[in-house]
């Protein structure tokens, strides 16, 4: 999205009065930007490559929708999100559940539905396997492997550690004799599936990963003398770039990299599935905030907005891991123009690390003013944290008219103060 396009919705809703003194945060999503980005996705990759939404990344309703009409599955990780996707019209044959701690409930509800299931671990299994003693599960069913390829520059976002929680470690001692067991003996295990993390993972520790995992399903064919495994689902985690407008590293890159060096998975040999979710949605959203009032302290100047952990808690929690861009713009929503300064941008939390950016040099900022928080389409707006008792803000669609307008479609209404205290108790 460039800078026209921010200004032009963040004045818009100033002008209808989404945005004012009694709605001072509201969030965006560029909904033909995502449409865009799918369909850059599909062309990347063969056909036989079939793409699910990663739910966790925004798991709103109209965001799940969104995606469905654009031809993506959805990939879950929780019985809400499942619920979540069942009720946005995903067929159960175009869902993954993925949950790590899956109860015995969940794992019925996967088993009636008819879901595609990824087992975290050896003990898992037995549970599913006793669900389906009598009956074959007649989905995609098979294990999250952990290749051990080595952490990302985030720790907290790197799944294939040698001691990640997630999946089962595949180079630790018995277990790729297990796996290859397992299979033999059960002929519904069909798929493996693996994700190296998300963000801060390079795109050759991805590949690695992936490797690893299509030679051991080209292992345990071999061991059973057929073709039984025939989906590998390959995860998500495509880095975004927070620091510009650019889009990289892209969908094509990734493939061009992922069929060097693993080129069966281009040959149609194997279904493959794949589980973007922040590189769908994170460029093409944003948060505006009020300015509600500025200082200078200890000679910083500070700006006291709306927006602090309560919708960026990642990049108020983890500062120098997740920093996003901030723009300023005018109380008319125009961005503003003048001699940059140093300043600190604050949140409404109170606690005193809520801030959404230290040190951005800006147009000096003044009360009524707004800030754009750029780049938060995932995994901020729509996963509200209720510190201090502060309201879920509203979420807008919005799309640029051929005169230049800009429609706005809301996605959720601004959380009242009753709704937002019985979600507390």
């Amino acid at each position: 999205m460039d800078r026209s396009f921010h200004e032009r919705v963040v004045q818009a809703s100033i002008e209808s009065g989404h945005l004012g003194e009694h709605r001072p945060l509201a969030a965006f999503i560029d909904t033909r930007s995502v449409a865009r980005t799918i369909r850059g996705l599909k062309d990347a990759f063969p056909p036989h490559f079939e793409h699910m939404f990663a739910a966790k990344a925004n798991s709103m309703r109209c965001a799940l929708e969104l995606v469905k009409s654009a031809g993506m599955g959805c990939e879950v990780a929780s019985p809400g999100e499942l619920e979540q996707a069942l009720r946005c019209g995903f067929d159960p044959g175009e869902i993954v559940f993925d949950e790590p701690a899956k109860t015995p409930a969940a794992l019925r509800k996967v088993a009636e539905t008819g879901v595609s299931l990824n087992i975290d671990n050896l003990q898992e299994f037995n549970r599913v396997a006793a669900l389906f003693e009598t009956r074959p599960p007649g989905t995609d069913i098979g294990f999250r492997i952990n290749p051990q390829v080595g952490s990302g520059s985030i720790g907290a976002m790197s799944t294939a550690t040698s001691s990640s929680k997630f999946g089962v470690a595949l180079d630790d001692e018995g277990n790729r004799e297990a796996i290859i067991a397992h299979y033999r003996a059960n002929p519904w295990l069909n798929s493996l599936h693996t994700h190296v993390g998300s963000q801060g993972c390079s795109i050759g520790l991805m590949v690695a990963g992936v490797g690893k995992v299509t030679a051991l399903a080209e292992e345990i064919n071999a061991a059973v003398g057929e073709h039984q495994v025939d989906v590998i689902d390959i995860g998500g985690g495509l880095p975004v770039n927070f620091d510009s407008e650019e889009v990289t590293p892209t969908f094509a890159d990734y493939a061009e990299a992922l069929e060097k060096n693993v080129p069966v998975l281009f040959t149609g040999k194997y279904r493959v599935k794949t589980e973007f979710g922040r590189s769908i949605m994170a460029k093409n959203g944003f948060i505006a905030a009020r300015i509600e009032y500025t200082k200078v302290s200890g000679g910083r100047h500070i700006a006291i907005s709306h927006a602090g952990a309560q919708v960026a808690a990642r990049t108020v929690f983890m500062p120098d891991h997740w920093t996003i861009r901030i723009s300023a713009h005018g109380p008319d929503g125009l961005a503003k123009t003048g001699e940059a300064v140093e300043q600190d941008i604050a949140g409404p939390l109170c606690f005193a690390g809520d801030m959404a950016g230290t040190g951005r040099l800006l147009p000096l900022i003044e009360p009524g003013d707004y800030v754009v928080l750029h780049d938060t389409g995932a995994y901020y707006f729509s996963n509200p944290f209720f510190y201090n008792a502060l309201p879920a803000p509203a979420v807008w669609g919005a799309e640029s008219n051929t005169d230049g307008t800009v429609r706005l479609d809301c996605w959720r209404q601004q959380q009242s103060l009753s709704d937002m205290l019985a979600v507390i108790g």
